[in-house]
């Protein structure tokens, strides 16, 4: 029952967790009396996998997935939550790249690699902390100490400690110092080699006392590699350096076991005598020789030492850093700067000083001031995200400017849905952390309405026409394989008046007609002019009206000519009237039944 209620008290602050980089836990319950949790579906791997693929990352990536997981670890801190088992295999990395923290206040049970104390696991022996190893008091310094392990790892390729056991392993977290990252690979930044050193050290006290603080240099070592900003002091000192101690003489008092001992007893007897004297003859020379000494001394200071020096501290906040570092050094005052970013002072501009006005530095000893210098207000870069997935583009700006984006939604004729359009402010522009960024995603084309057009009774030529002014597409055309050259629309799908989508084709049913090519001849040329005015006149079946099929004045020798495509309605005729210079010389008559089909 203790399992069972910790099980339920766990899983429920576990499931309390909402962040980016944290797997979900959706329900938490039992049925039958089987305790379930339901978790997110992550479609990846996992980091330990990730690494074995690589070998080792590359120290951007690395740097980059370890600020997912301390903002992950931040986020459980904040809710009073300690994993106590961060390690590879419990981070899992989405096809996307996204890093999720799994198994968030679960117990473990014992394995090969896990220690228990009274039943309880404390994390996975190549990763834990050396307060773990002890048993000790474990708080969230513990989970930064393992995510300095998993940093370790990830650019290295290698875990710091390693042995034939658990129990070989856990004492070398207590007692071995680990080989720095810099020097298995010396390509890693000296920033990045500090900042995993620090967050490894064996007392809590010495490490990152929050994630937010380890999370603050992880993002400065993307911006300054080299900088010295996380103290290494994983060198060794030597606590009991060599003395140098003076030879005692034979003939000195030795002191043993409270007996007092002196060379050549019997001599000193003799003279006991005689060396009161002379003790006495000597104390009194040489008090008066100390004194002459000391008259001489006291003339000589008072005469030729002058006055020691001094110099007078000034008010320096709201000046240049340079122009005042130069004067401080040639007083033999040493000058320490801490460097901070501040929206109201401008670059190398004095914040404050560790000394006070009016203060009088001795110039004989050692003396400093230590200044906080502004480099300005903070600023970062806005990354181009045009295109890519908008959950990407929220953790790439939320994780860049410690505040979560807004987003818009916009139509887009080329951005795919759900992916960035652009950003406000654009990309390459420089902002303030905390600003907010709206990200523009893309719904897709902006759809737009029409109704369709009545196309009855149209040629294909003027449905064509129509359609486009509607911004509607041309379908299928029926009968199919048939020209429909002069035919009629009889029937048309969507029906007139329909609203559709824009672009939405329309498909046409043609009346069905035969087309027949005619010859015409020159039966008597000499009757004719070199240009002869030629007129074809039709009139089908199915409407009965006369209509001028071919109208043209064509020259003589280009005879005989052949008129193409006249119709033939289905199962009717058309009669042909064929006039030239306006008389009419041929009349034919053509039937459906003797047309070949075409």
């Amino acid at each position: 029952m203790k399992n069972l209620r910790r099980f339920e008290v766990e899983a429920q602050a576990a499931a309390s967790l909402s962040h980016p980089n944290i797997v979900s836990i959706y329900d938490v319950g039992n049925e039958d009396n089987i305790y379930y949790i339901v978790m997110e579906y992550i479609d990846g791997i996992t980091l330990k996998e990730y690494i074995a693929q690589k070998g080792k990352l590359e120290w951007k990536e690395a740097v980059k997935i370890a600020i997912q997981i301390c903002s992950a670890i931040e986020h459980a801190h904040s809710k009073q939550i300690i994993h106590r088992d961060i390690k590879p295999q419990n981070i899992l990395l989405t096809k996307e790249g996204i890093a999720k923290v799994t198994d968030f206040g679960i117990a473990r049970a014992a394995t090969s690699s896990t220690i228990t104390m009274v039943g309880t696991t404390i994390g996975s022996v190549h990763y834990f902390s050396p307060e773990q190893a002890r048993g000790g008091y474990i708080d969230g310094k513990s989970d930064l100490y393992s995510l300095g392990i998993v940093i370790y790892e990830m650019i290295t390729g290698k875990i710091p400690f390693d042995g034939d056991s658990p129990v070989a392993v856990a004492l070398k977290h207590i007692h071995d110092k680990p080989v720095r990252p810099i020097d298995i690979d010396s390509s890693i930044p000296i920033a990045l080699n500090d900042v995993v050193m620090k967050a490894i050290k064996k007392e809590q006290s010495g490490r990152h006392q929050t994630a937010t603080e380890l999370l603050e240099d992880l993002y400065r070592v993307l911006r300054e590699p080299n900088g010295h900003f996380a103290e290494d002091n994983s060198l060794d000192t030597d606590e009991n350096p060599t003395k140098r101690i003076r030879v005692i003489d034979q003939d000195e008092i030795i002191e043993e076991e409270g007996n007092v001992i002196k060379k050549d007893n019997n001599k000193s007897k003799k003279s006991k005598k005689s060396g009161k004297s002379s003790i006495l003859l000597a104390v009194i020379i040489s008090t008066v020789i100390i004194g002459i000494f000391i008259y001489i001394g006291l003339i000589f200071i008072t005469t030729f030492t002058p006055q020691t020096r001094k110099f007078v501290v000034k008010n320096y906040v709201g000046k240049n850093y340079y122009d005042v570092v130069e004067e401080l050094e040639n007083a033999n005052v040493d000058v320490i700067a801490n460097w901070v970013y501040d929206d109201n002072y401008e670059e190398n501009i004095i914040i404050s000083q560790s000394v006070e006005p009016s203060y009088e530095f001795k110039l004989d000893g050692y003396n400093s001031i230590e200044f906080k210098v502004s480099k300005g207000p903070e600023l970062v870069e806005i990354p181009d995200l045009t295109g890519k997935p908008v959950i990407e583009a929220e953790i790439a700006l939320q994780q860049l400017l410690n505040t979560k984006p807004k987003v818009v939604e916009e139509y887009s004729d080329i951005i795919p849905i759900n992916h960035t359009i652009s950003t406000f402010p654009a990309a390459k522009e420089k902002v303030k952390p905390n600003t907010e960024v709206i990200i523009y995603k893309s719904i897709g084309p902006k759809i737009v309405q029409v109704t369709v057009p009545d196309l009855i009774g149209k040629t294909y030529q003027e449905a064509q026409t129509i359609l486009a002014e509607h911004n509607l597409k041309v379908g299928n055309l029926y009968p199919e394989n048939t020209s429909p050259g002069n035919a009629k629309i009889i029937k048309q799908e969507p029906e007139p008046n329909t609203v559709v989508d824009e672009e939405t084709a329309v498909n046409m049913y043609f009346e069905q007609v035969k087309y027949v090519d005619i010859p015409i001849r020159l039966n008597n040329p000499d009757m004719y002019e070199d240009k002869i005015k030629v007129v074809i006149q039709i009139t089908p079946s199915d409407t009965k009206q006369t209509s001028i099929f071919y109208e043209d004045e064509v020259e003589k020798a280009d005879f005989p000519i052949n008129i193409e495509n006249i119709p033939v309605p289905e199962k009717g005729n058309t009669r042909v009237r064929v006039l030239l210079d306006g008389e009419l010389v041929q009349e034919i008559n053509l039937l459906w039944e003797a047309v070949p089909q075409s």
